[in-house]
């Protein structure tokens, strides 16, 4: 499964899942979807009462500018969309980028509700205002509306076929992509960078990609149970959750039942009968929840506690945090380091500063629903939720190999 292949293919959750669908749709690996959501699963040879789960968990969403119902707006000559934001992007990084459009057609045919994929073959654009016309940008910062200053241009007034008074529709391009007999009904679209994902650095140690957070975790997961053979006793399961920049708090995302009702699922199936105790089994398990950690930066090196510091190719980050916005315990990061060592990697330790808020990840959610150990990990990057983001090689390279070891490959 090359990276990025994957990186540059999965512009949206949906595409996301259907990238994942296809390179783990392979001989003796379940799949169940649920949106942009997809759980796969390894079964074991034989359920025992030692049967056990062995999860690893990310998210397919990232921040973004999500095209609104009724986007179209116009003004200078010019046809822009009006986007609602996404998660939490960094605004500044998404100014003078080429942006593609992508997502989900709602559609109606011969009286079927169906979905499609789309994804446009044009670019758009945010330009940035002239220093000309905002002289004091360069000292005083560039401050960004996000109701008022990311409308995207799409098209010239003049160009517009459909225009007359309002301009184009972007509706009307839409259901320009779809076939005769097919009808638009609704859309989920976002807008992504449309540049691909690169190595960097003088000896190409770095990699450069919109999107890492969290395809990255998606990709060393994919790889870590493609390459699993069935356990004697364990579950192999590998989780991809929606929503995790939004709060998860939806039927796609971990706060929902998917996952619970997919392991019971897998449960029972191997229990015909009364077996082993399900939510017994869960809290002698192990979660990896997945996703990406702020490698200090060198130029703003004081905002990290310095103890507590990753650095780029320095290795997996395990993840702590006191007001438990991770997930990870005494014993959960205990078993996180003897799994470093079975599969010979370094890591490194980060907490946040006590005078800094701390993100959290999909990890103690997941933890408290399901009563299973869990413990934070990802790889160090820089900008993270920028439109184009930065890690280095040899963590992901790490991290694929942990995987593989944690899943039994």
């Amino acid at each position: 499964m090359d990276f990025f292949e994957f990186l540059n293919y999965a512009v949206t959750p949906y595409h996301t899942v259907d990238f994942l669908k296809k390179a783990l749709s392979v001989e003796e690996v379940a799949l169940m979807e649920r949106g942009g959501a997809l759980i796969a699963a390894r079964m074991p040879r034989k359920c025992s009462s030692q049967s056990r789960f062995r999860i690893a968990l990310a998210h397919t969403d990232f921040p973004a500018l999500k095209i609104s119902p009724n986007p179209d707006k116009g003004g200078a000559g010019v046809c822009t969309l009006h986007s609602e934001i996404y998660g939490s992007p960094l605004f500044t990084s998404w100014l003078d980028r080429d942006l593609g459009y992508a997502g989900l057609l709602a559609i109606e045919k011969d009286g079927r509700l169906e979905s499609r994929l789309v994804r446009g073959d044009r670019l758009f654009r945010i330009p940035q205002l002239a220093i000309h016309l905002n002289r004091n940008v360069n000292q005083e910062g560039l401050k960004v509306n996000p109701q008022t200053d990311l409308d995207a241009l799409w098209c010239a007034a003049s160009g517009c076929a459909s225009a007359k008074d309002a301009g184009a529709k972007f509706v009307d391009a839409l259901q320009a992509e779809l076939l005769e007999g097919e009808r638009l009904l609704d859309f989920d679209i976002q807008l992504f960078d449309a540049q691909g994902a690169n190595a960097g650095g003088f000896n190409g140690e770095w990699i450069y990609s919109g999107r890492l957070d969290n395809l990255s975790s998606c990709h060393a997961i994919a790889q870590g149970i493609l390459q699993a053979k069935p356990d004697e006793n364990d579950f192999l399961i590998a989780a991809f959750m929606n929503n995790e920049e939004v709060g998860s708090n939806t039927r796609e995302g971990a706060a929902g039942n998917f996952l619970k009702s997919s392991l019971e699922t897998l449960w029972k199936t191997s229990w015909p009968e009364d077996g082993a105790d399900f939510e017994q089994a869960l809290s002698q398990s192990l979660a990896l929840s997945i996703d990406m950690a702020h490698a200090a930066h060198p130029n703003f090196v004081q905002k990290h506690e310095a103890n507590h510091a990753p650095v780029l190719g320095g290795g997996i980050v395990l993840k702590t945090n006191a007001q438990k916005r991770y997930a990870s315990d005494v014993m959960s990061s205990a078993r996180f380091k003897l799994l470093c060592e079975q599969a010979n990697v370094i890591h490194q330790t980060f907490i946040t500063r006590n005078d800094m808020p701390c993100g959290s990840t999909v990890g103690p959610t997941v933890s408290a629903a399901l009563g299973i150990p869990t413990v934070d990990v990802g790889e160090p990057m820089l900008s993270m939720h920028s439109i184009r983001e930065m890690i280095a090689l040899k963590d992901h390279q790490d991290m694929v190999t942990l995987l593989k070891v944690f899943m039994g490959g």
